[in-house]
């Protein structure tokens, strides 16, 4: 899978969030979602949709080699962490995430629920679909 948006698709529900938290957290709130809605106000409508595109760039400054490379999906060791949070100031999309309640950063892990759950198809999977569901 390799993520890719339309932001112009976006309608800012944020149901990819909330799937998102509720994939990988087992949490219902958005809050705990590895990806972001971003609103540009005052343009009404107008969303921009951040997202892990496995660049590998929080891989490259981990101290510890706690981000590692798996069938094209870096994943993050928890049990290798020291939480540096070198690879949070070094994400240039800013989708990694430390949240309330951990001292340990998350990224995505490519799972696929934010793709499946878009009522817009805004948030696609590139390899198979140009985006958008209407």
């Amino acid at each position: 899978m390799r993520l890719a948006a339309k932001n112009e698709l976006c309608s800012g529900c944020r149901v990819c969030e909330l799937a998102c938290a509720m994939e990988v957290r087992r949490e219902n709130n958005p809050k705990k979602r590895l990806l972001r809605i971003e609103a540009h106000f005052p343009a009404p409508g107008k969303y921009e949709i951040h997202y892990c595109t496995q660049c590998g760039e929080c891989a490259a400054v981990c101290p510890v080699e706690a981000i590692t490379q798996e069938d094209g999906v870096y994943i993050l060791d928890e049990s290798k962490c020291i939480s540096c949070m070198a690879c949070v100031e070094a994400c240039p999309y800013d989708v990694m995430m430390v949240h309330p309640g951990s001292e340990i950063p998350s990224k995505c892990i490519l799972c696929g629920a934010c793709v499946r759950m878009c009522p817009k198809g805004a948030i696609y999977d590139a390899d198979t679909s140009e985006g958008g569901r209407w």
